[in-house]
């Protein structure tokens, strides 16, 4: 039975990683999960210099998921090199690097310097803020979505993954401007902007009033914006919104993902990821299918 799936040359043992945000670099997760089952890590994003990230408080339960206004916070590149990399080097496991910026610069320099350590692939996440363009996010205009992937481009010598933002009008048309731009593979969804207002305190649950709703509530509509971009592009898709379980994971897989990311599920059940792998094992066994290909896309 074939679980390996190859995303823009780099091979992976099974398609299950973990979502940028939510697993650090794994180290905090080594006791409960065998990082050498993991498809691949996905680090926590990595800055030019380091972030102090938003003011708190900063998450909140909600109903069905969570909402979180981190900020990215982050202690830089010059730490997650010196401490990080030697860290997951350990294990038999892909690593991406998650990489935030706030122009143009700030990604090309940690895409330059990366370029010459060991790591697989760049998730370039495009949902952060462009401070150049007032404060919108690359990842909401079609032009800087494929501007931004063509200079990235340029500098990396891995593989770049372009994470795609829901908040906009039309997945389809981002998904095919990451695509224009150059990018390798394309993973969705990040967190969608939401509020939470607590009713006896009469104020915002979160002091930047908004965050990032992620968990099981986001599900529907992320195995959507993957079908729908599945579907207008020819590059590889990580799926991801809400994968608590092995079911869910195989939702995004038949509905085009080629790999999938676990994220809020890791801060309720640590084990998450270990139980995903298994489980979509289990359904290949219990289905006959001898091949996690003959899985990717099938509903159309």
């Amino acid at each position: 039975m074939n679980m390996k799936v190859n995303l823009a040359g780099v091979e992976l043992d099974n398609p299950v990683m973990t979502a940028s945000g939510t697993f650090g670099s794994g180290e905090e997760y080594s006791e409960f999960v065998d990082l050498n089952r993991l498809g691949a890590v996905v680090t926590k994003g990595v800055a030019n210099i380091p972030w102090a990230g938003n003011p708190t408080p900063r998450i909140a339960e909600t109903y069905g998921g969570m909402i979180n206004a981190i900020g990215l916070q982050n202690p830089g590149m010059d730490v997650f090199i010196e401490r990080d990399i030697p860290f997951l080097k350990q294990f038999d496991t892909k690593i991406i690097v998650n990489v935030c910026g706030k122009t143009a610069e700030d990604y090309i320099e940690v895409v330059e310097r990366l370029s010459h350590e060991p790591v697989d692939m760049l998730e370039i996440n495009i949902s952060c803020p462009n401070v150049k363009e007032g404060g919108i996010a690359f990842g909401q205009d079609p032009k800087a979505v494929e501007a931004i992937t063509r200079e990235v481009k340029k500098y990396a010598r891995q593989p770049v993954i372009m994470k795609l933002s829901p908040n906009v009008t039309d997945i389809t048309v981002m998904a095919k401007a990451a695509e224009a731009g150059g990018a390798d593979v394309l993973s969705m969804i990040n967190t969608l902007t939401g509020m939470k207002i607590d009713v006896n305190r009469r104020t915002f649950a979160l002091a930047n009033k908004t965050g990032g709703l992620s968990g099981p509530a986001v599900k529907p509509v992320a195995v959507r914006m993957v079908y729908q971009a599945a579907c207008a592009v020819k590059i590889p898709i990580i799926g991801m919104g809400g994968i608590m379980t092995a079911e869910d994971a195989l939702e995004f897989i038949l509905a085009g993902a080629a790999a999938v990311c676990v994220g809020t599920a890791n801060f309720v059940n640590p084990c998450a990821t270990m139980e995903v792998i298994q489980g979509i094992e289990d359904y290949m066994i219990k289905h006959q299918v001898d091949d996690i290909y003959k899985l990717i896309g099938a509903v159309r």
